[in-house]
């Protein structure tokens, strides 16, 4: 597998969004044993066609070898080093809500390179709290320890999402993950990802109440000449 340098690289954002769904499944076939895998089995492992994938790559420089396909190990580690989590991230979760405590709980996030390190909540009498191992302080207390790295998670109500915002953009952090229901404001050189879930609620319940066809009966309908004749307006 060649692999040239991808510093210079523009890398899309859907291609970044892409990533890593790859490296979930190249985890689970380097757990699996397994060492090389072709473009196509690592497509079908990641819900891609298997032109999308080989574009995507060839961002990173990856093009595998013919007949063989890509290093696993390689293609991972390059995949992480593209993502940066060759090191560790510091995660602020502000929010001590149902959903907040649900995060701090969240094992999930250190098997990923990042590790939460701070619960942010203004109500006193959460305040002091321990919660997931961790003591929950104020933002007064998070601008004595924050860092460069810091990533910050709103899981608030609404309503004060885009304060938290602004108070996290204020201490220096340029990544937000936002729970939050709401819209943000946010100034050039932050990068905002949201996470609605009764939207993507929403959306599952319009498919449960409008099923698709099934694809192989579509197919099947359009092989058979009943239908063909009844398209053409031939009585049945």
């Amino acid at each position: 597998m060649s692999a040239e340098p991808a510093a210079h690289r523009v890398i899309p954002g859907a291609t970044v969004a892409r990533l890593p769904v790859y490296l979930r499944a190249l985890s689970a076939l380097a757990t699996a044993g397994t060492d090389t895998v072709s473009s196509e089995e690592l497509a079908e492992a990641a819900g891609v066609r298997s032109a999308k994938l080989r574009k995507d790559l060839s961002y990173l420089g990856s093009y595998g070898v013919r007949g063989v396909g890509y290093d696993v190990a390689r293609l991972r580690d390059e995949i992480e080093g593209e993502l940066g989590l060759r090191h560790d991230f510091s995660l602020v979760i502000v929010g001590m809500g149902n959903l907040g405590h649900a995060l701090a709980a969240y094992s999930g996030f250190a098997t990923r390179g990042f590790a939460v390190r701070w619960l942010v909540d203004e109500a006193p009498d959460v305040v002091g709290t321990r919660i997931a191992g961790l003591t929950v302080i104020d933002f007064d207390g998070l601008a004595r320890e924050c860092n460069d790295s810091m990533i910050g998670v709103i899981a608030t109500p609404p309503d004060a999402a885009q304060d938290v915002a602004d108070r996290l953009v204020a201490l220096g952090v340029r990544s937000i993950l936002n729970f939050a229901p709401a819209v943000l404001s946010i100034p050039s050189g932050v990068e905002v990802r949201k996470v609605d879930l009764a939207t993507e609620l929403q959306i599952l319940a319009f498919h449960q109440q409008h099923p698709r066809l099934d694809p192989k009966a579509l197919d099947r309908d359009a092989l058979d000449p009943k239908t063909d004749d009844l398209e053409e307006g031939a009585a049945p």
